[in-house]
């Protein structure tokens, strides 16, 4: 009887979240070129029937007067595009597989302040939302844990790799949280709550934060004296606060209102911390502020709706030509994320250049700019001499939902582009072409 009930919830668990069945890519054996295509590199103008060359996982060398090494592997990418892996500023990839089954959800951990949470730890390398993503030039992404005040480290992860480890190129990347609401929301809107009560809530969770900043210096200055420091217990909440605290990583706020920005910026000025906004709906109230103390937007998406009934339709759409006229710096994310449509983060950014973004500055925004903010530019970002050769060749510019990636690869290694989109597509594809044939009159 009690195997019987084992084999079951099994069986029934199985059904439920299946890992992708893809194998990680081998290392680089010998020098590739990917010769012919028109070589986006972003951190310069495009090369026109370009090359682009890397071996051993490392790019050796671009331009349109290439030698290629003997014994390479030549891609004739003749009439195609070659650009950099995109990389998306913040998502839950690997931490949520699918939203309704709890115990596929590891985005959030228990409880309001987590900065020792490690949100690479918590990944799924075998998740089914990785492929698909990679399948549209993905590449990159920086993985962010959510929930409560404080909720954890986030980590800049390639999409290709047998464990966590093998992921991470940089961890941990951000510490991340959401700033309370400062606005009283009147009760007519439908909350069930008084304004007191509201107003009481706002201020426990401002102090509540106010608190672990001071606890965390306390105790970075109490590990950092040689008097106490064989005596100061160890703490892995304040512990994992001591590398934002000394300026090495930024704090990732999520904030949308203009109150809630101008209050994260000035509490960021008083505790001397590097500061990103997230969201950032209504940063453009406040760019003079933000360009001032030179606080960086993660845009979370162009395809969302107005916030406000006064609001125009296109106030999602026109957010980045907006920050980038007043000259606030600022990448584009996906809002998608939620529903798992990672793979349409190039979207989010040709929404922003079909609305008066530069289409350069909007790829710039989904590449270079995303491993600038997070101090990975060295690595990736764009296709440059001794960088990673994480890039991909497509059959069209990559902003236009028709263009297919034809090619991938994340450190040289050629990845499998297959995914279960794909396989979906196949399967149903053959069904109704077998009931086609099936339904025609015998001749």
């Amino acid at each position: 009887m009690t195997l019987l009930v084992v084999c079951l919830l099994c069986v029934l668990c199985d059904s439920v979240v299946q890992a992708s069945d893809q194998i990680p890519s081998p290392p680089q054996s010998r020098p590739i070129a990917i010769v012919g295509g028109d070589v986006f590199p972003v951190d310069g103008p495009p090369i026109p029937g370009g090359t682009v060359v890397f071996d051993k996982g490392k790019i050796i060398d671009v331009g349109r007067t290439v030698k290629v090494p003997e014994g390479a592997e030549t891609i004739d990418a003749k009439g195609k595009r070659v650009y950099p892996g995109l990389f998306d500023p913040a998502s839950d990839l690997g931490l949520v597989e699918i939203n309704l089954v709890r115990q596929s959800v590891d985005s959030s951990e228990t409880g309001a302040i987590n900065p020792n949470v490690r949100a690479e730890k918590a990944m799924n390398p075998d998740s089914e939302h990785i492929p698909v993503a990679r399948s549209n030039g993905v590449l990159l992404s920086v993985v962010a844990p959510e929930g409560g005040v404080i909720s954890g480290s986030s980590a800049v992860v390639q999409l290709d790799g047998w464990t966590w480890e093998d992921l991470t190129l940089k961890s941990p990347a951000a510490i991340h949280m959401t700033w309370p609401t400062m606005r009283v929301v009147p009760r007519r809107f439908g909350t069930p709550e008084p304004d007191a009560e509201q107003t009481k809530r706002r201020d426990e969770q401002l102090e509540q934060i106010r608190k672990t900043f001071d606890d965390a210096r306390a105790y970075k200055a109490a590990r950092e004296s040689d008097a106490s420091k064989a005596s100061a217990p160890f703490d892995s909440r304040w512990d994992a606060m001591i590398p934002l605290l000394d300026g090495t990583i930024p704090l990732v706020v999520n904030a949308n209102d203009v109150l809630q920005i101008q209050s994260a910026v000035a509490f960021a000025q008083r505790e001397k911390v590097r500061l990103i906004i997230a969201g950032g709906y209504d940063a453009p109230m406040c760019a003079e502020l933000l360009k001032k103390h030179d606080v960086p937007v993660i845009i979370a998406g162009t395809h969302r709706l107005p916030q406000r009934r006064g609001d125009a339709y296109d106030a999602a759409f026109t957010l980045p030509r907006r920050l980038s006229e007043a000259g606030v710096k600022f990448v584009i994310g996906s809002i998608d994320r939620f529903n798992g449509n990672y793979r349409n983060l190039p979207y989010n950014a040709a929404t922003a250049a079909a609305y008066g973004l530069p289409p350069n500055e909007a790829l710039a925004a989904i590449t270079l700019r995303v491993a600038e903010l997070y101090g990975v530019a060295d690595r990736v970002g764009s296709i440059t001499i001794g960088k990673d050769a994480t890039l991909f060749i497509a059959d069209g510019d990559i902003l236009e939902v028709p263009t297919h990636v034809e090619a991938a690869f994340i450190q040289g290694r050629k990845i499998d582009l297959s995914d279960k989109q794909k396989q979906l597509y196949n399967k149903y594809r053959q069904k109704y072409e077998q009931q086609k044939t099936a339904q025609e009159p015998k001749k």
